[in-house]
């Protein structure tokens, strides 16, 4: 009896007429299986949307109401070779972080192996022309099969257990060829030393299977930072909200039971989790995570508050507009979604050579093979050119050509300040002719600062600071930090939107809105010549003072954009500011093109619409709404100050209050991609020259072994060239 399968529980209902659903799937591990799975589901009738996230292996699926079981998708793609099941957060990750140790354990044992057979190696190749007798040289051959028979059928797995999968469903992926050639060069070698040869291939497959555990070994622990990262966005979505019921009665319910119309309380403290209206109260929220300001907000009746902003004094009555999925929190989890999407289609250029090279050169070896016999070879000999032709024009340097120049240029970039997240960023980032920058944080210094600090008496900078320390405001931090206070005065109590007040040595001190501390004449002063700045107030008996605070650019921003408007690259301002603001940042900088009070969504148009005209945007940004338009951009960096999504989402990050690492990154890159290019040339030149030399039957096992370590070693050295031209530019 077959038991009933119900995946209603992760169906989600869209509207329109259609669902969605959500699968990890197993297995999946370059672009040729996204295809095959997206072409696979695709061919379902009443399927609308089939669409892989190669970053954390899942698939997302919609399609008309009522017309398919969602176990049909899972059937499919079993028949397809991919286990799959519906994605839950704590199975996913759990069964990455097993595939990430697993993984780890397959290079240990691979790396193992390959030190121990090339140093079994050198003696046969040492003792080749010298005095080495056969039986022990047999010894050597027996000894190297004990070790790597079992290291590659152990360290082996990943590959071949994906070659079977899709061998079995009758397809071909890039498992296939790796698994062949491992299989072949360990068999010929176990043939070799049964026929008492000089030569065996232990070592040449077990180092293949070395650098090729290697580059996915890394590959998945890219994949589990991202999703660490990204469950930081998944935290600010509050479970439960306060609902008013009826006259003053309240009751905590979930999120998902919000509608739009109803009333929720939003006390001190806490998140909010629905977007809406304030009908009543009066508080300060902090939306910075939301838009990307750092200063806190009044809300007051008639203000919009959104899903993530923290409320920060006073009690709120909130008019829900949109709750659960319908929030600007969910459109910008959404747009981060789809971006990542996008970008998981972007193929390394080593990896579409890779895919070409590869059944071309197993083919060259078959047809070898298949030839030598034609004209009267032995099968023996035959088979042995066969091999000579796969071990000569195995992979490696053309799978070391770009992570060697990675390796050296993000070195360099990093004694530069500049950190990668993303290791084909260095080649998408050396393309970009069009920069866009978020302004609040990025240009600007994270940090407010206090600009009129030269006009206030040191004693009353001095007492103002250790008063701000009471304070929980970023303008007051702000003063606080101008001061260097380091002891916060005693008896000091805060006035929930007003600010801090206490007595010292029987006066009373306020400092906070100019209104509460009486000094609303001179603010307007400050402010009639400054609109840009945010002011508090100090109140000392008589005496007023006024700090005038704002966050101010970053030291080397205008030298900054003038060196890459002198390299050909466009600059623009894209900020979720006011537009007096985002102004007169331009302004100063010198750039004509500029957008303030955008939208997340609207920064990924601004981003879509370059890229139609074929432009290669760079985005540069640091808060939570700059995370979707990261990751849509060709490609992105983010300041060590910005938020833990936005890192995660950035290609890369620069550390420290100057902007001068962009440049140097572009630099780096550009330099660095000259040379991935001329390691691919190498590469496949040196194949170009070896495969007809290796067909011809004048080179043995040893010397295509020799030969394949040499064009390996001509790469690297090639590479180091990065690590030079870095060294002469910090």
């Amino acid at each position: 009896m077959q038991a009933t399968r119900d995946f209603s529980h992760y169906v989600k209902d869209l509207g329109s007429g259609l669902s969605h659903i959500d699968l990890a799937v197993e297995g999946v591990s370059c672009a040729g299986c996204m295809s095959k799975i997206e072409r696979g589901l695709s061919a379902i009738p009443d399927v609308t949307l089939a669409r892989v996230n190669l970053t954390d292996r899942r698939v997302a699926l919609e399609w008309k109401q009522g017309a398919l079981d969602p176990g049909r998708f899972i059937d499919r793609l079993a028949e397809l070779g991919y286990k799959a099941y519906p994605f839950e957060t704590v199975r996913a990750e759990a069964v990455e972080a097993d595939n990430s140790r697993f993984l780890l354990r397959c290079l240990g044992v691979a790396a193992f192996a390959t030190m121990n057979v090339m140093m079994l190696s050198i003696p046969v190749w040492s003792g080749s022309a010298g005095d080495m007798m056969p039986e022990q040289r047999d010894f050597f051959h027996w000894l190297s099969a004990l070790i790597a028979l079992p290291a590659a059928a152990y360290a082996g797995q990943p590959f071949f257990r994906s070659a079977f999968r899709a061998l079995r469903t009758r397809n071909v992926n890039m498992d296939v060829p790796i698994s062949i050639g491992v299989t072949l060069a360990l068999a010929m070698s176990v043939v070799e030393t049964l026929r008492h040869a000089e030569h065996t291939y232990f070592d040449a497959a077990i180092m293949l299977l070395t650098f090729l555990l290697v580059g996915r070994y890394l590959d998945q622990s890219m994949r589990l930072k991202t999703r660490a990262f990204a469950g930081n966005l998944a935290a600010l979505k509050a479970e439960t909200a306060t609902r008013l019921v009826g006259a003053g009665e309240i009751s905590v319910v979930p999120v998902a039971a919000i509608q739009p119309g109803d009333i929720v309380l939003l006390r001190p403290g806490e998140r909010c989790a629905v977007d809406g209206t304030v009908i009543e109260g009066r508080s300060e929220i902090d939306q910075s995570l939301i838009t990307g300001e750092t200063l806190y907000v009044t809300a007051e009746h008639g203000t919009a508050v959104y899903a993530g902003s923290l409320n920060i004094s006073g009690a709120l009555r909130v008019r829900v507009s949109a709750a659960s999925e319908g929030t600007l929190l969910a459109e910008i989890t959404r747009l981060l979604d789809n971006a990542l999407q996008a970008r998981s289609r972007y193929v390394q250029l080593a990896d579409r050579a890779s895919r070409l090279y590869a059944p071309v050169v197993h083919a060259t070896a078959l047809l070898t093979i298949f030839g030598w016999v034609l004209i009267g070879a032995s099968w023996h000999d035959a088979i042995v050119t066969g091999i000579a032709v796969l071990i000569i024009t195995c992979p490696c340097a053309l799978g070391l050509a770009i992570p060697t120049v990675q390796t050296v240029a993000s070195g360099a970039m990093f004694r530069a300040g500049v950190l990668l997240n993303s290791g084909d960023s260095i080649e998408r980032l050396a393309e970009v002719d069009h920069v866009i920058f978020d302004k609040t944080g990025t240009l600007t210094l994270p940090e407010l600062d206090v600009v009129n600090s030269a006009s206030i008496p040191r004693e009353v900078f001095d007492l103002a600071g250790r008063l701000a320390l009471a304070s929980h405001h970023p303008v007051a931090a702000a003063v606080a930090r101008a001061a260097n206070a380091k002891s916060p005065l005693a008896g000091i109590v805060e006035q929930p939107g007003q600010g801090v007040c206490g007595v010292v040595d029987g006066e009373e001190v306020r400092l906070g809105r100019p209104s509460f501390c009486e000094a609303d004449g001179l603010a307007n002063e400050i402010l009639s010549l400054d609109p840009e700045v945010s002011v508090v107030a100090f109140m000392r008996g008589g005496e007023r003072h006024v700090f005038a605070v704002r966050q101010r650019l970053r030291p080397d921003a205008q030298a900054v954009v003038s060196a890459l408007q002198a390299r050909g690259i466009a600059v623009e301002i894209v900020s979720g500011d006011r537009e007096s603001a985002v102004r007169a940042a331009a302004h100063t900088l010198g750039i004509s093109e500029w957008r303030a009070g955008v939208t997340p969504a609207d920064k990924i148009a601004r981003i879509e619409d370059l890229k139609r005209r074929g432009v290669k945007v760079m985005m540069v940004g640091d808060g939570l709404n700059d995370a979707p338009s990261l990751a849509a951009a060709h490609v992105s960096m983010s300041p060590i100050s910005a938020a833990h999504l936005s890192q995660a989402t950035a290609d890369l990050v620069f550390l420290g209050k100057p902007l001068a690492p962009v440049i140097a990154a572009i630099d780096f890159s550009r330099q660095a991609l000259h040379l991935m290019r001329q390691n691919l040339w190498l590469a496949v030149g040196y194949n170009l020259l070896a495969v007809p030399i290796a067909i011809s039957g004048v080179v043995t096992p040893l010397i295509a072994a020799a030969a394949m370590s040499g064009s390996s070693l001509l790469v690297m050295l090639n590479a180091l060239r990065a690590r030079r031209v870095a060294h002469g530019r910090s």
